[in-house]
C-alpha cells in the first residue's frame, strides 16, 4: 500500500456536486492498493497513521499524534499512487489492484483505522470520480509505502 498523508485544517470529498465526507483538523490520507498487499500491510500502516507524531505540542514541536489530539481522518482511495512513469509519457497503472482485490482491502483498512482511533473516519467512494478539497496545515505531507518501510 502506498499512502500520501497530509496534515489538514479541513478536508472534504465531493461527488457529482454533493459532499459525501468532510473533516476538521486531522489527516487526509490518499491510499493506493496493489495485489501484493495483505492484512499485515493494513495492520502496520494503520498503526503508523494513527500514531505518527506530526501535530504540534504546547511548545510548537511536532510531538503529538492524531490520536493524541483527537483529530479526524479522511481516507480516499487513489489507484494513481501506483503509476509507473518508467516508459514514455503515459503512466501505467498495471500495479494498482482491480476492485475485486482492492475494495475488500480498502474496507478492512477503514475498519482497522476506526478501531485504532476509536471513532468513525471519513471516506471517499471507491472508484468514483471525486473532487477532494483540503486546507493543508504546515504544509505537512508524508509518503509511505508498506513495501519500503523506511
Amino acid at each position: 500500500m502506498r499512502v500520501v498523508i497530509q496534515r489538514v485544517e479541513s478536508a472534504s470529498v465531493e461527488i457529482d456536486q454533493n459532499q459525501v465526507s468532510a473533516i476538521g483538523p486531522g489527516l487526509l490520507v490518499l491510499v493506493g492498493i496493489e495485489d501484493a498487499d495483505t492484512e499485515e500491510d493494513i495492520t502496520w500502516l494503520s498503526a503508523k497513521i494513527v500514531q505518527l507524531r506530526i501535530f504540534n505540542d504546547a511548545e510548537g514541536v511536532m510531538n503529538c499524534s492524531l490520536k493524541d489530539i483527537g483529530g479526524e481522518l479522511l481516507l480516499v482511495s487513489q489507484f494513481t499512487l501506483h503509476a509507473s512513469t518508467k516508459k514514455g509519457n503515459r503512466p501505467s497503472y498495471i500495479r494498482a489492484s482491480k476492485p475485486p482485490v482492492a475494495v475488500p482491502l480498502y474496507e478492512k483498512l477503514i475498519a482497522r483505522l476506526e478501531a485504532e482511533l476509536g471513532k468513525p473516519i471519513g471516506t471517499g467512494v471507491f472508484g468514483a470520480d471525486m473532487k477532494v478539497s483540503l486546507v493543508n496545515d504546515g504544509p505537512v505531507t508524508i509518503l509511505m509505502d508498506t513495501k519500503q518501510k523506511e
